[in-house]
């Protein structure tokens, strides 16, 4: 089994972000920690937007944050939302294969077997998993030991009144 580079970049975005829990971040601090590809990095930042596991501040002082807790971020989760493939071989497809065999397969049972398993290994296992090592990785990032490297707020508005 293979994930893609987008799913490792989905971990890695959610990683960052747990390690700064109070703080909103941005697509260029995760960008330059990580030495990766801002605008890959954008688009798979909206997909997990979408799925609900980072709430979005739009605005001069905007960024991201886990929408809850990273003991509540299953890692199963994250990749049956970012995989889009998760058919190991043709025949795991609905439409009509050309396997002359499919009938008496036995290997495509097995190979779902096998996709199973690792999922329910990635189910048992949460985002709070992967930052356990708080401050090592922390380190290796270039984040500051136990806080957080900015607190970001939204922008205020001044409210008019009379």
């Amino acid at each position: 089994m293979r994930l893609t580079v987008y799913t490792d970049y989905a971990l890695r975005l959610l990683t960052y972000a747990a390690l700064s829990p109070d703080a909103l971040i941005t697509i260029g601090e995760v960008a330059a920690a990580y030495g990766i590809s801002r605008n890959h990095l954008t688009k798979v930042a909206h997909q997990l937007g979408v799925a609900g596991f980072l709430t979005t501040v739009r605005g001069k002082g905007g960024g991201l944050r886990l929408a809850c807790k990273p003991e509540a971020i299953r890692l199963g989760d994250v990749v049956r939302q970012t995989e889009p493939d998760m058919a190991l071989v043709p025949c795991f497809e609905p439409i009509d294969t050309h396997c002359r065999i499919l009938p008496a397969c036995v290997l495509e049972g097995v190979l779902r077997e096998a996709r199973d398993a690792f999922l329910r290994v990635l189910d048992r296992h949460t985002l709070a998993d992967l930052v356990g090592p708080r401050d090592k990785l922390r380190e290796l990032l270039g984040l500051p030991p136990g806080i957080a490297p900015r607190t970001r707020r939204p922008a205020r508005i001044p409210i008019r009144t009379g």
